[in-house]
């Protein structure tokens, strides 16, 4: 067994640990020792989670063909939908004046644009021949049935796709037609998935800079360890929801190497593989 303390990483709650004066740790071969769960490449199974990527694009022009689609298929399942006469209606007058402004006004803004870069580069470098006229911007005219909405017409689109996937008539084939639902994101491969990080001193605290790696719908938690260089080994530091943890665990006053590994739990589950191991210089 070994003496513990709060401080040093160890968890209230840990089935080996034995709080008192003093504290102390159950090890291997300790009588009541109760060995760890073995670790298993196997996420532990819950409920179905999935991920999907966001269905709006972000790309303009890719933007322009998903606003073409919504607008041209939404009347056509109206009916099926609930929908009134005048939620299509608004709707598709959104997205014209959303495609407007995106393909022919912001087009036109930006040539524009650079047409008074050169106009500011003439006046100030031009030959002197000529009075200089400056570039004057015209907006294009809108095409019949296009008209000016209310600012905000985007996010009154999503509102009404969320409303088209609460509606008892929605379908998975009704979403995908109208582009309302992202493509499916595959689960990541246990075999290999593997936790990315970076260390980084800031005054006397070490931050272990973490992320998901695009699977947070996967993944409950980050489980981080320590070597600090003490004759102690590897022992556990935390679990960590929210990318980047900050060790606050006091620094010793002379230089010393700290490592640091991390794995993904889902559950009480560690999944995957340990990541690679990290040092940094602490103290002095």
């Amino acid at each position: 067994m070994k003496t513990i303390r709060l401080d040093a990483g160890f968890k209230l709650d840990d089935k080996n640990s034995r709080w008192g004066n003093p504290s102390y740790q159950l090890e291997p071969g300790d009588p009541g020792y109760v060995p760890d769960s073995p670790q298993s490449n196997n996420p532990p199974k819950k409920g179905k989670r999935v991920k999907r990527n966001t269905y709006y694009p972000s790309r303009v022009n890719d933007q322009i063909t998903w606003l073409e689609n919504f607008r041209n298929k939404l009347s056509g399942y109206a009916t099926a939908l609930g929908l009134t006469t005048e939620q299509v209606t608004a709707a598709v007058g959104d997205a014209r004046w959303l495609i407007y402004v995106l393909q022919s006004w912001l087009g036109a803004a930006r040539a524009w644009s650079l047409a008074c870069t050169d106009a500011a580069t003439m006046a100030q470098s031009g030959d002197g021949s000529a009075l200089m006229a400056l570039p004057v911007f015209t907006a294009p005219t809108p095409t019949t049935g296009v008209v000016a909405v209310n600012t905000g017409a985007l996010d009154r689109i999503f509102a009404l796709a969320q409303t088209i996937k609460d509606s008892s008539g929605y379908t998975d084939s009704i979403g995908s037609d109208l582009g309302i639902v992202g493509s499916e994101q595959a689960a990541p491969d246990f075999t290999t998935l593997a936790p990315q990080f970076k260390l980084t001193r800031d005054a006397n605290t070490v931050i272990v800079g973490w992320n998901w790696g695009g699977y947070a719908a996967f993944l409950d938690m980050i489980e981080i360890q320590v070597d600090r260089n003490d004759s102690k080994g590897w022992v556990f530091l935390a679990t960590d929801t929210t990318p980047g943890y900050t060790d606050t665990a006091p620094q010793p006053s002379t230089p010393v190497k700290w490592k640091y590994r991390a794995i993904f739990r889902v559950g009480d589950q560690q999944v995957g593989l340990w990541s690679d191991e990290k040092s940094i210089t602490v103290g002095g």
